[in-house]
């Protein structure tokens, strides 16, 4: 018999008892789209995680801190830099040294705001992750990159009261400046232990940074080139040394190759990479929980299709008994009832993934707007439900296999009917 009519075969019997085979397939339809969905929570909430830690900084910089030498920690040293520099994959390496003392910044003689004080590299930063929203990196030594926020904090105060100027409404708001930066020159100063003013220095703001990807953080930072650096450093009393080195790699895949090779050199380091590994391990164990509780429902779905298959097979034994009779093969016989039972498991699967997308889509509608409502809070962008390809094949895959299994039983003993019986049987 041909693998077409053994199909059609399989066709004209599942219309034979219409309502037998939707109730089965409504029941692996059931069991695969609860499969789905619950482990569907399991990426979703994979996927909001890892995308919360990823856009706190970016996925191929490495934070590189000094070394434990003999009980003692040291700073990153001018060699430190050029070893980092010098590690394979290592695209830049950007220093920075923050200004602890009290910093601020005036504007046309009106407008102040306290602002944190950064000197870095800018070509190094030009290589790395830096973005800007405005403007371009300097060129000049008297040009500088302030932070995102820096127009909202610069407020406007009295040179006589030496007090910020308020909107004298009922809020009693501060003034701040409502024009754009880019292009002015500014004042940058800032004072040594004793409050007193050590550096003053006029600066043409030429680029300003963009937004922090987290919400609550207020970028008011200034930063200035390198150049004079030690000079800087010195003024303020501190100790020349770099607070935050970063390393940058081209792509994500070389993250953790450089930073093994820099933990063997001796440095401290951290990339998010590492934080994200060990995300993505607890929630492959927390997904693969998720399938084997969802698979349980359809084992129970396959109840149903086992006792679907054993009736089939004992309605159709007249059927069998002829066909024996003509000389068919028992392995086509029993080839035909595993392609009825694969047929009501691929069936329920199709119908379960369309379910699955249905109530994936609506929880990720719904539920921000629940929660909203009910914590009083606005903007909540979570993804609670999300289902991938690999997880609609892995699916479809245990839901077509439990229903070969349900069925192998019936299909095997169908191929055990003996033709005289059978065939004393009305059809």
């Amino acid at each position: 018999m041909k693998l077409v009519d053994q199909l059609g075969f399989v066709k004209r019997n599942m219309k034979k008892n219409k309502l037998r085979i939707f109730m089965t397939v409504l029941a692996t339809t059931m069991g695969c789209s609860f499969l789905i969905v619950l482990a569907s929570i399991g990426f979703g909430l994979q996927n909001s995680l890892m995308e919360e830690a990823s856009s706190h900084q970016p996925l191929t910089q490495i934070t590189v801190n000094g070394k434990m030498i003999d009980e003692t920690y040291h700073e990153v040293t001018e060699e430190d830099l050029a070893t980092i520099g010098a590690t394979e994959n290592v695209s830049a390496v950007v220093p920075q040294s923050r200004i602890y003392s009290h910093s601020e910044v005036t504007l046309e003689d009106e407008f102040r705001a306290s602002v944190e004080g950064i000197i870095t590299n800018f070509e190094a930063e030009k290589n790395s992750n830096f973005r800007l929203s405005e403007g371009e990196f300097p060129e000049n030594e008297n040009e500088i990159i302030v932070g995102y926020h820096l127009h909202e904090v610069l407020n406007k105060f009295d040179r006589t009261t030496l007090e910020y100027i308020t909107t004298g409404d009922s809020n009693e708001e501060l003034v701040s400046y409502d024009s754009n930066l880019l292009g002015k020159i500014v004042t940058f100063s800032f004072m040594d232990d004793s409050s007193e003013t050590v550096f003053t220095d006029e600066y043409k703001i030429v680029g300003i940074a963009d937004e922090p990807a987290r919400d609550w953080v207020q970028d008011r930072s200034v930063y200035i080139g390198d150049e004079r650096r030690e000079d800087l450093l010195s003024l303020a009393g501190q100790e020349d040394f770099y607070n935050n080195v970063t390393a940058h790699v081209a792509s994500v895949d070389q993250t953790e190759g450089v930073t093994n090779a820099l933990k063997e050199e001796g440095f401290m380091v951290y990339s998010i990479s590492e934080e994200l590994r060990g995300i993505n391990v607890f929630f492959t164990a927390f997904k693969a929980g998720l399938i084997f509780v969802g698979t349980i429902a359809v084992l129970i779905a396959s109840i149903g299709i086992f006792n679907t298959m054993t009736m089939a097979v004992t309605e159709r034994t007249h059927e069998i008994g002829i066909m024996k009779a003509l000389g068919a093969n028992p392995s086509v016989i029993k080839r035909m009832f595993l392609f009825e039972s694969a047929s009501i498991g691929l069936l329920g699967s199709l119908f379960g993934v369309a379910i699955a997308y249905g109530v994936s889509i609506a929880a990720n509608f719904f539920i921000p707007l629940i929660l909203e409502a009910t914590t009083n809070s606005e903007g909540i962008d979570i993804t609670f439900s999300y289902i991938p390809l690999q997880l609609v094949l892995i699916a479809t895959g245990i839901s077509v296999t439990v229903a070969c299994i349900s069925g192998f039983r019936p299909a095997a003993k169908a191929t055990n009917v003996n033709v005289l019986s059978a065939l004393r049987r009305e059809a």
